[in-house]
């Protein structure tokens, strides 16, 4: 389709941009006194731009008979809504009676001063050029006014706006009258005398709408106008509705090439007509002749502006309406638009905003920054989330623009359909289908449009409440929503870590050998290294416990947080019972609170997916990856899932064992569990179970046994038999090839009963048997309560004592009691060096007795 301004060429003015009220605002007077702009001066180019209606036709027609011949109507009143195009009527009848070589008298309402000069005091002087019979503040006889007339026939009598002078005329006296009652005795008999003449003619225009007048007072006035004129008149309208677009056309440009107009107009109607999108009731044929009559303009543009906005009755239809269109027509000059749209009037423009917005309250002046005119109002965010395909189009603004001048009328019509708006707004190169993505995203970034149909108000909706309850929510509010979700994603029972959410200090994660998730706010590796050397002020031991998790990437962190505030602020607004929401209302808060609730939930689990492994090589990282839609795991089970075989281990086989720990003859037991726990990157254990029965099972099947080194010298005692790790410092595997040498073979016997593992030179047997007859512990003891004072430096030995009692006993209970004095020790020091120490052993406050002393 080929750019209007290429097929209709616009009046010059509209090209020069001489766009002032001025030039659209029809004045008889000016006209008459010779003021008035070229385009109602001279008649010519008056006649050039002004589209003869029907009515407008017939009324010079009747007028020129009436006024040539004394055939036709002798009084008419034009009757039409305000800016309905009276006044222009009025300047036509004058320019074609001056042709017609008839005698004229102008009479504006609004101009004359009734305190200075009557209305008959007025027509005399411009008949004759001077006051002399009709002279006075009494209203003349009919004698009078019949011999003014009749000698300057032919005559036309126009009066404009009759009932505003009559109005200024009742605040003046005139005996026990006033010269408003003066001045309806004149109009009476004026009517009466040119109904007697048969080449004088009197048009007068009077408001068609009450909504016109200016008080009672006046309203009784108008009646009294009606009751007094009507006899005689006849009533014409200048303008049908069907011919406005004409009008209005011909107005504002000079040449329409027909031919290349209807060829943009049958290239649209294809389109809709695919679409299926007619208007309502109409078929091709009228919408085409509709179009023709209203090109380059879509007919919507005009019946929107001169009907729902032409309504208001401060609106002046005709011309409020060609002084928008030839705004926009200037606007849109250097566009390649095929036809001019609602949605291309531009709101921006400050003379056009102001046109329409005085007559539905200034509020709208924000409201339409808000969500339509500025660059960061929601109309433009729909038109980039569109996609770079639709950006062109600017489809965000264009249906915004258009449902806003759909939104107002004088009567109770407003907003617009979706399929009207499809219409409006959908252009034939892509589907009028995305209209309806449009409205979608609009709902959801305007702050003025309504929760109940596609039309504006001057009430917030509830986004423009969602964004107000936002603006309460602090960071401090998300944090703590976003740890609570955290820790709804953390398992209650069957727990494989112990896990601890934002931890702030090193020693609020305890050295222990229980497998731990660390949640981390954020991914530093600094804040990791942190944790993985120190708990509190001592050197973390039990490192290859600790596992991080941690959030992706900030930029995700980022709109992860903006959700939380959005489900947040719907919460609020669900408790906010000041808000009087309908129904529909309290359902659609209701369905975005849960929506978002699905949402956060997935989110969640989305941003921290990013696992931290401490390795010997540094930290090694495992994403999870996106959640699988219709999966539900809770993070710690899920981490575990995906480390569970790789990184922990439930099980070990103890060919493992053989090929990555026994290199040499032997190796301590204990020296391989705690590098399971205290060496990253070594195997993670999920407990010491794995590791025993790993043991036992290498054991029974011959890959290792299991034994005690004894000064230097490693003895097996057990070797493709059942045994029972205690995984103790003496306590070794050794390779099998030392378990079948007599010399390194040594089985346990059951009357062995010396500290477990320790090696007694073997003895006679008579001898042994005697000693096992000797002393107290031949017949052995079931329990054994110690209490003794240990003198310091002898800790270790005890320490000793304590395992070699643990591995005869299935239970055994050790308290410790420590007294010290003469001497002091800082609160910071008490509380950092010795009770963390004990709460990272796994006591709590409860399980210590303390006794201090200041």
């Amino acid at each position: 389709m080929k750019p209007f301004m290429s097929i209709a060429t616009p009046h010059e003015d509209i090209l020069k941009g001489r766009l002032t009220l001025d030039i659209f605002a029809a004045d008889l007077w000016q006209v008459f006194k010779g003021e008035a702009p070229n385009e109602y001066k001279d008649p010519d180019i008056f006649f050039r731009r002004t589209f003869l209606t029907a009515g407008l036709k017939r009324l010079l027609d009747i007028t020129e008979r009436r006024l040539e011949g004394g055939v036709g109507d002798s009084v008419i009143q034009l009757q039409t809504p305000f800016g309905g195009g009276k006044t222009h009527a009025l300047i036509a009848l004058y320019h074609m009676a001056k042709k017609w070589n008839s005698k004229i008298v102008v009479i504006d309402g609004t101009v004359l001063d009734p305190r200075e000069k009557t209305l008959w005091e007025e027509m005399e002087l411009q008949v004759t050029g001077k006051i002399i019979s009709l002279k006075g503040m009494v209203a003349p006889g009919r004698e009078k006014i019949y011999a003014l007339l009749a000698q300057n026939q032919p005559i036309l009598i126009l009066i404009d706006e009759l009932l505003e002078y009559i109005t200024k005329a009742s605040g003046v006296k005139v005996g026990d009258s006033n010269l408003a009652s003066q001045t309806l005795a004149f109009i009476q008999e004026l009517t009466m005398t040119i109904k007697t003449l048969p080449q004088a003619m009197m048009i007068l225009t009077l408001p068609s709408s009450l909504l016109e007048h200016y008080d009672e007072n006046a309203e009784k006035l108008f009646q009294q106008i009606q009751h007094i004129t009507g006899r005689m008149e006849k009533v014409y309208t200048p303008v049908d509705d069907e011919e406005v677009s004409s009008v209005i056309v011909k107005r504002l440009f000079s040449h329409i090439d027909e031919r290349e107009a209807k060829n943009n107009i049958e290239e649209f109607l294809s389109y809709i007509e695919r679409e299926n999108i007619l208007p309502e009731g109409m078929d091709k044929s009228l919408y085409r002749e509709k179009f023709i009559k209203s090109f380059p303009f879509q007919p919507e543009v005009i019946d929107i502006l001169y009907k729902r906005w032409g309504s208001f009755p401060s609106f002046q239809r005709t011309r409020g309406v060609l002084r928008i269109l030839a705004l926009t027509v200037y606007s849109l000059r250097n566009s390649n638009i095929p036809f001019i749209r609602l949605g291309d009037i531009d709101l921006k423009n400050e003379e056009i905003r102001r046109e329409l917005i005085k007559h539905i309250g200034n509020e709208f002046d924000s409201i339409l920054a808000a969500d339509i005119t500025l660059a960061d109002s929601g109309a433009k965010k729909v038109d980039k989330n569109l996609g770079s395909a639709y950006l062109p189009y600017s489809l965000g603004t264009k249906c915004a623009t258009t449902i806003f001048l759909y939104s107002f009328s004088g009567g109770q019509e407003k907003g617009i359909t979706l399929q009207e708006l499809k219409l409006n707004c959908a252009e034939p190169s892509h589907p009028s289908s995305i209209i309806v993505e449009v409205v979608e995203q609009l709902k959801g970034s305007l702050f003025y449009i309504s929760d109940h149909g596609l039309y504006f108000t001057n009430q917030p909706n509830l986004n423009r409440i969602l964004m107000q309850k936002e603006e309460n929510i602090d960071e401090k509010n998300i944090e703590s929503e976003e740890r609570r979700l955290l820790e709804e994603k953390i398992s209650k029972k069957d727990k494989k870590f112990l896990v601890y959410i934002w931890p702030e200090k090193t020693r609020d994660v305890p050295d222990t050998r229980e497998l731990k998730l660390l949640i981390l706010k954020d991914y530093s590796e600094e804040i990791c290294v942190e944790f993985l050397e120190k708990c509190g002020d001592r050197p973390r031991v039990y490192r290859n416990t600790l596992i991080f998790l941690c959030p992706s990437t900030q930029e995700n962190r980022a709109y992860f947080k903006k959700i939380i505030k959005k489900k947040l602020a719907w919460e609020l607004i669900k408790r906010d019972t000041t808000l009087n929401l309908n129904e529909k209302q309290k359902k659609e808060v209701e369905e975005r609170i849960q929506k978002l609730k699905e949402e956060v939930k997935t989110k969640i689990r989305d941003i921290y997916r990013l696992i931290i492994l401490p390795s010997r090589e540094g930290f090694r990282e495992i994403n999870l990856g996106i959640s699988t839609y219709g999966r539900d795991y809770m993070l710690d089970e899920e981490v575990y899932n995906i480390l569970k075989s790789e990184v922990i281990m439930e099980s070990i086989a103890p060919f493992v064992i053989k090929e990555k720990y026994l290199k040499n003859d032997y190796i301590s037991t204990r020296a391989i569990l705690d590098s399971f726990y205290t060496t990253p990157g070594e195997i993670r254990i999920v407990n010491e179970k794995v590791f025993r029965e790993a043991i036992k099972k290498g054991v029974k099947e011959g890959l290792f046994g299991l034994g005690v080194l004894v000064k230097e010298t490693p003895i097996c005692k057990y070797f493709k038999e059942e045994c029972a790790p205690e995984l103790i410092d003496e306590e070794i595997i050794l390779r099998k090839e030392l378990c079948i040498d007599e010399t390194y073979y040594k089985p346990k016997k059951v009357e062995d009963s010396a500290v477990p593992f320790k090696y007694r030179e073997d003895e006679p047997k008579e001898e042994k048997a005697e000693e096992s007859q000797k002393g107290p512990f031949k017949e052995g003891y079931s329990g054994i309560y110690l209490r003794f004072n240990v003198p310091f430096g002898s800790l270790s030995t005890i320490s000793d004592v304590i395992r070699f009692i643990k591995s005869k006993f299935s239970h055994m209970n050790i308290k410790i009691e420590i007294s010290a004095y003469n001497g002091s020790i800082r609160m910071d020091e008490y509380e950092d060096r010795i009770l963390e120490a004990l709460k990272q052993i796994g006591l709590r406050e409860s399980d210590i007795e303390v006794h201090l002393k200041k």
